[in-house]
């Protein structure tokens, strides 16, 4: 008599709603569909929704803006929709992120993810406001992420948010209609030109903080670490 082996048991699919550890979350997700997009948030998972205009053109001026500050800034890395583990209970992919290569609060690990918080997350809300303003940023504030950036499409508002003694705060933008970073000098950003769709003035503006002393220096002490 020849004892059959039983079949291995299928993966069950990540569904919203699921209360997963990190591990089974990250056991699933890998056998999802390349495409497929979902998050473990405060040990819930939430499957995105299929990405409509009113999300990807607002992403893509956000990645254009960081994305020329990246390539002026040695030292500092931007990333696209990228898998980043914060905690046991949370793994996020956020829209867009900023993070310091040396010396940050991020690392990338082995199997190439992002491990703790980047310095700098921006979201595009649509469908997801209540979660980008609700238990996501909870999960950014308490895990230390610096400056958090939620674009809410439907109502064409740009929320930035400072952490400051362990809270969240709102910024806003100074008489000209700009917002500097304080962990990313030179980061400056036009925030009516953005929301009007005006991205060669967001640009402009951004060559202007590209351009300022204080980014210089910034890559200064990037680039030369040891440097007093």
């Amino acid at each position: 008599m020849v004892l059959q082996q039983p079949h291995s048991l299928p993966i069950p699919p990540l569904e919203s709603g699921d209360r997963l550890t990190r591990a089974e979350f990250e056991r699933r997700y890998e056998a999802t569909p390349e495409k497929f997009k979902a998050e473990l948030i405060e040990g819930v998972v939430y499957v995105a929704s299929p990405v409509r205009v009113f999300h990807g053109t607002p992403h893509a001026a956000l990645i254009t803006w960081l994305g020329v500050y990246w390539t002026a800034t040695p030292g500092v890395s931007a990333a696209d929709n990228t898998t980043t583990r914060l905690d046991m209970d949370n793994e996020p992919q956020p829209d867009a992120l900023l993070r310091i290569e040396m010396g940050g609060t991020s690392t990338i690990s082995e199997d190439g993810y992002i491990e703790g918080a980047p310095e700098l997350i921006a979201e595009i809300a649509t469908s997801s406001a209540a979660i980008d303003l609700g238990a996501k940023q909870n999960a950014y504030r308490r895990n230390g992420v610096q400056e958090y950036l939620v674009w809410q499409t439907f109502e064409n508002r740009l929320s930035w948010f400072r952490l400051q003694a362990e809270e969240f705060v709102l910024i806003e933008p100074d008489a000209d209609g700009i917002i500097r970073s304080s962990v990313f000098p030179g980061l400056w950003l036009a925030v009516p030109a953005l929301l009007e769709g005006r991205m060669m003035e967001v640009l402009s503006v951004l060559q202007a903080g590209i351009a300022d002393p204080v980014h210089q220096a910034f890559v200064q002490r990037l680039t030369s670490p040891n440097l007093e």
